[in-house]
């Protein structure tokens, strides 16, 4: 996989390489991707190199906390989500180095959002780009579902993030 296409990395400006997770509403997938990375950031003491945070493509939970749900099934697995919904907007997606969709509908919706046109940004990518072939291509919604699609979700999410958190590190160091 290629490093994002972007003139200078988080290393070169001296700022922290700064990712960000998308879903729909921003209160179930991306919360919990943010919550897992930072976990990671944390057990890797990559605070200062590395910051995460997410958005939704729609503006229908603005303000709100993850989902209760989310929230306790990431509570049962020691992650803890404190992200408030914000909608996604073109200035988020320029100043990220990596900005990941967590399905095909999303990611359409971030390149329509950024003005990329069918050409996109190098930093915009699929979440399942960090996955191998065994898992789906996109991170199921499971919002209108019961609590075994929050466990498959954060399965995804815990097998995702060592592999992005792998590649930033090697983009930086470039």
């Amino acid at each position: 996989m290629k490093s994002p296409d972007i003139s200078t990395t988080a290393s070169t400006q001296r700022r922290p390489f700064r990712i960000m997770f998308v879903c729909l509403g921003n209160i179930c997938r991306s919360p919990a991707a943010q919550g897992v990375m930072e976990s990671l950031i944390r057990d890797s003491s990559l605070e200062t190199q590395i910051e995460v945070d997410s958005a939704g493509t729609a503006s229908y939970h603005i303000g709100r906390l993850p989902d209760n749900r989310m929230l306790a099934a990431a509570a049962k697995r020691g992650f803890k989500l404190q992200s408030q919904a914000k909608e996604l907007t073109k200035t988020h997606v320029a100043d990220r180095q990596l900005v990941l969709a967590m399905d095909r509908d999303n990611y359409a919706e971030i390149v329509r959002i950024s003005g990329a046109g069918t050409n996109p940004v190098g930093q915009v990518r699929m979440l399942s780009d960090f996955l191998d072939e065994t898992w789906p291509r996109d991170v199921p919604d499971p919002y209108h579902g019961g609590e075994s699609g929050f466990e498959f979700v954060l399965d995804m999410l815990e097998t995702a993030c060592p592999n992005i958190l792998s590649k930033c590190m090697q983009w930086t160091s470039t």
